[in-house]
């Protein structure tokens, strides 16, 4: 197989700012990798050194309905309970879904209207 790795979500933005301290919040050590504007166009690489989300807001002149193209984002994490804790800390909405491989299965929407699926495996769960 050529895939090495997930590396990157490409997400336009509303507001690059609330954006990226959304993200921030659920993830504080994701810090910005590289940042600039090109023809108007803010854009960031938000992550770590494994992946990023790459963040682009457009001109005002061009906003519309089309940012937050992606339908959802899938992040495998440790433990679903403290991703709860923090999204009501910050009184961040969210749903619930169980399945049977899963402990926690989380949705949230971020400012841009991305859903996001936070995914807590079961600990005798073997990915197929």
């Amino acid at each position: 197989m050529n895939f090495q790795r997930f590396e990157h979500v490409n997400q336009l933005c509303k507001d690059i700012a609330a954006t990226r301290q959304f993200y921030q919040t659920l993830f504080p050590d994701w810090y910005v990798r590289a940042e600039g504007e090109d023809s108007g166009w803010r854009w960031m690489h938000l992550g770590n050194h494994q992946f990023y989300l790459a963040l682009n807001q457009p001109p005002q002149s061009e906003h519309s309905d089309s940012t937050g193209h992606v339908d959802h984002i899938g992040f495998v994490i440790k433990d679903g309970e403290a991703m709860k804790a923090v999204l009501e800390q910050n009184n961040i909405p969210y749903e619930v879904y169980h399945s049977p491989e899963t402990k926690n299965r989380i949705y949230v929407t971020d400012p841009d209207g991305t859903e996001l699926e936070f995914v807590e495996y079961q600990v005798d769960y073997t990915l197929k």
